[in-house]
């Protein structure tokens, strides 16, 4: 009977083993579920004695493809670029004033956008006879030889320079030409003010220019970095905005409501062309937007009346197509 009962246990005890394993197996299948179920989750089971076993190997899940660049979306343009539209407008400008060129006396004009750093010429490299726009040429002089000596104009020279600007008087400019030195004095002055296509007269009004002269001369009358000082620019503005009533026409007619304008012109009846005009104004516009330097240089005008509508038509014309 002894032997029964120890071969009853025996058999006992392996069977408790049978249920503690499998329970451990169980367990260890619960353990290895990334789902937190008993029953494996389909692609992520890994359990070694399944493969013991000769379950078949999964395959491992597929890799997400590497982000792609996506490419930079190329510009649209949308119109011409201001490059391309100041030709245009030059182009058109050139051709308007050609036409009128053809049944108009001679001239050339130019102009210089303060703005924008922008020039334009049409003729520019044409030298005429200044008349009286000689004039700006010898204010300028006159306030640097005042400079050069650190001191402000005298009670005369500021009276002359007056009448001289003002009401173009020939008198008073004949007087500061001379304390300039003449024609040298003012010739060796061109070089600070950067006129290389100016020849100075003995007789002042028949000093030869060009427009592209001109508009480098009303330049340095504002630039403050050029040879003329802070006193000197003002004095010189002040003179030229002031003008007498019947001398605002030329560049002035370029104007709109609400700007402003400086101005300087010249007019003599030319004895050696059948006493035909020279006609000339050179100045400044500015305004909300706007700071344009001018000059129209012209002769072989048939009168003095119609050589300002010239002048002011030729002027107009730059306006309406540099649209400035």
């Amino acid at each position: 009977m002894a032997g029964v009962r120890r071969t009853r246990n025996w058999i006992l005890a392996i069977a408790a083993v049978g249920v503690l394993g499998g329970a451990g197996l169980v367990g260890a299948g619960m353990m290895r579920d990334s789902g937190g179920s008993s029953t494996p989750a389909a692609g992520t089971f890994h359990d070694a004695g399944a493969k013991a076993a000769g379950a078949p190997a999964q395959a491992a899940p597929p890799q997400a493809a590497p982000p792609q660049a996506t490419p930079a979306p190329t510009p649209t343009r949308t119109g011409p670029g201001p490059a391309e539209v100041r030709a245009a407008r030059v182009r058109a400008l050139n051709a308007a004033l050609k036409k009128y060129a053809a049944s108009a006396p001679e001239f050339s004009v130019a102009v210089l956008d303060r703005r924008t750093g922008q020039r334009y010429s049409y003729r520019g490299a044409e030298r005429y006879e200044t008349a009286s726009v000689v004039k700006v040429q010898v204010l300028a002089c006159l306030l640097l030889k005042a400079q050069d000596a650190r001191r402000d104009l005298t009670a005369t020279e500021l009276s002359l320079a007056k009448r001289m600007i003002r009401l173009s008087d020939n008198d008073a400019t004949t007087s500061l030409f001379g304390k300039l030195g003449r024609a040298s004095g003012v010739g060796a002055c061109n070089k600070r003010l950067g006129l290389t296509q100016t020849t100075v007269n003995s007789a002042w009004g028949l000093t030869r220019t060009t427009v592209n002269d001109q508009v480098k001369l009303l330049a340095e009358l504002v630039d403050t970095s050029g040879p003329l000082d802070a006193g000197s620019r003002k004095l010189a503005h002040t003179l030229m905005s002031t003008v007498d009533d019947s001398q605002d026409w030329g560049v002035p007619a370029v104007a709109r409501s609400g700007e402003k304008f400086t101005v300087k012109n010249g007019w003599l009846a030319r004895s050696t062309e059948n006493y035909r005009w020279i006609i000339n104004s050179v100045g400044r516009v500015t305004g909300p937007g706007t700071d344009v330097s001018i000059a129209v240089l012209s002769h072989d005008n048939a009168s003095m009346s119609g050589g300002i509508s010239t002048v002011q038509k030729v002027a107009k014309l730059t306006r309406q197509h540099l649209k400035y």
